[in-house]
């Protein structure tokens, strides 16, 4: 979800100007379709219930005691971050909603985390949400921030951790603890790696709150207000008999001048976050202020507006998409490079600049693979490895074709090779649930098991293995069998239940806000923000240097 930012304005942090000089193309829809009307109906129905959700994700406490008490003594964690960030500028704001309405979770998973400019610099921003549970942290909170690190560790971004935690959440400590530990882990290699991260303690840090700072290259201290300990006084007593204050024992005072673990000692939380915002400066990040390793063009906006996405995409995903006139909406000035549009056009390949970015797009303008859609689409990932563009999957497949024509016409290979295309492409991967997402074709567009650097979903996009009405006729004719098997009558009723009860599982799993609870992807968007989306994660994997693999070790051009 991209906050402070509306859908028409750019979210692009930094450009210089060029033309580009792809064919213009030409949107062939009719806005008078009577569709249109129906689908915008439709549409906002959907809309606000995302709304709603991101209302519920950005709950900061259910009791608003809870928050009137904090803030009379401290900023909130949004807070702290829309003053860390440079004014004015926008917030991918990433995984927000994790754990989103499951069981012994919290909003957010009680973490606010995301990319924003500060100090001129693009970073990885972290902020715990004291005011849930102390800032502890469930099951979701270390899945969120372990997938947080990789992105912020895959894509060389300074991380900055705005502290206030109680460590791990003891009645789930058994799915935290273990891996709570990567937290830590990842924290000392991002320093082996020459990757600065730095922490401000706000408030009591304790436990596993403690090792964040401790493993953190650059520490600041609230005075009078953080504490980090590993034991706080209580267990402290318990432990060993000792009777000590918690500023005793760790301070801010006494970690600045007995300890060390203070770099710095600011006088409340303005001063912590105005210091944070000089460290940025002091970074091998600066460099992204003086020179951009990948050229960015002028960001010029699409002939057609994003609001007509709501009218051309049908949100029943089983109904035809055109991805043509959805890259339309998102690519710069409409203007497309394509690539085999005679051969495969089942799948579209093409080159387009996105914000100012040049880049290869895969698009599913059919739900099924076939043969020559594989070929196509492996030979267009080779050659974006040769040219070290990134890669745009929009994803809107329901798998590969089965049957007798194209099992004989070598699909199993032909599929094989263009997953063998996406698992070996070294260019940075992004990909966007438009539509399905299911089986192999997931796969194949760069799903999650693929590692592409950021993933988001429409709210209307589903992912599993297949739709539901597929899996539930594949587990009707499974049990029909089994029973014609071994002699036994099916007993209609029951196995009607059983199916049924199947499919809303596999609905309920396959929804776009479950997938996202469990960290599937990072992030749930309004179509219509699909181009400033894709606009900031292009800038993110465009700061380093992009790598291609253009021989990919034997796969063949076909």
């Amino acid at each position: 979800m991209a906050s402070n930012n509306s859908h028409q304005s750019s979210p692009h942090l930094r450009h210089d100007a060029t033309p580009s000089s792809f064919p213009q193309l030409p949107s062939l829809l009719n806005s008078k379709n009577p569709d249109w009307q129906t689908n915008q109906s439709k549409w906002k129905e959907i809309l606000a219930k995302h709304a709603e959700a991101q209302v519920v994700a950005a709950a900061e406490s259910k009791a608003p005691a809870a928050i009137s008490k904090h803030t009379a003594r401290q900023l909130l964690a949004r807070d702290r971050v829309a003053l860390l960030k440079d004014n004015g500028t926008p917030f991918l704001e990433l995984c927000s909603f994790a754990g989103h309405q499951l069981d012994e979770s919290s909003p957010s998973a009680s973490l606010v985390a995301g990319i924003g400019v500060v100090s001129g610099i693009i970073c990885m921003i972290l902020a715990h949400i004291p005011t849930l549970q102390g800032g502890a942290w469930n099951e979701y909170t270390v899945l969120k921030q372990n997938r947080i690190t990789a992105i912020a560790t895959e894509n060389n971004l300074p991380l900055i951790a705005l502290v206030q935690s109680a460590g791990v959440f003891l009645p789930q400590q058994f799915r935290v603890f273990h891996k709570g530990g990567q937290i830590f882990r990842d924290l000392a290699l991002r320093s082996k790696n020459g990757m600065s991260s730095c922490a401000v303690v706000f408030g009591s840090s304790t436990a596993g709150g403690a090792y964040h700072p401790a493993l953190s290259d650059y520490t600041i201290f609230v005075k009078d207000q953080a504490q980090v300990f590993l034991g706080g006084p209580p267990l402290v007593k318990m432990a060993t008999g000792e009777i000590t204050q918690a500023e005793e024992l760790g301070g801010a005072d006494m970690h600045s001048s007995v300890t060390g673990l203070s770099d710095q000692l600011a006088a409340d939380e303005l001063d912590a976050i105005r210091k944070a915002r000089e460290w940025v400066l002091t970074t091998s990040a600066t460099s992204q202020l003086y020179e951009t390793a990948n050229y960015a063009r002028e960001s010029l906006e699409p002939k057609y507006d994003a609001e007509d996405l709501l009218s051309i995409v049908n949100p029943d995903i089983r109904l035809p998409l055109d991805m043509k006139e959805v890259l339309l909406r998102i690519v710069d000035d409409s203007r497309l490079k394509q690539f085999k549009p005679q051969f495969g056009p089942g799948i579209i390949t093409a080159w387009a600049h996105i914000h100012g970015r040049l880049t290869g797009i895969i698009a599913n303008q059919n739900p099924v693979i076939l043969p020559n859609e594989s070929d196509k689409a492996a030979n267009f990932i080779r050659l974006c490895n040769q040219g070290r563009n990134p890669i745009v999957f929009l994803h809107n497949v329901t798998g590969f074709m089965v049957g007798l024509k194209t099992e004989r016409a070598g699909l199993i290979k032909k599929g094989a090779q263009l997953v063998s295309a996406v698992s070996t492409s070294t260019v940075p991967h992004i990909s966007i649930l438009c539509g399905a997402s299911y089986g192999a074709g997931n796969y194949a567009m760069c799903g999650r098991a693929y590692a592409p650097r950021f993933l988001f979903a429409w709210p209307t996009s589903r992912c599993s293995v297949m739709g539901p009405d597929q899996l539930g006729g594949v587990m009707e004719t499974i049990a029909r069998d089994s029973a014609k098997r071994v002699g036994k009558q099916v007993k209609e009723g029951e196995l009607r239940k059983s199916v049924d009860r199947f499919g809303e599982e596999v609905r309920r799993d396959s929804e776009s806000y479950r997938t996202s609870a469990h960290l599937l992807d990072d992030g749930v968007i309004d179509p219509r923000d699909t181009r400033d989306v894709l606009g900031m994660c292009l800038e993110v994997v465009s700061l380093g240097m992009i790598e291609g693999n253009p021989g990919f070790r034997g796969l063949a051009r076909i």
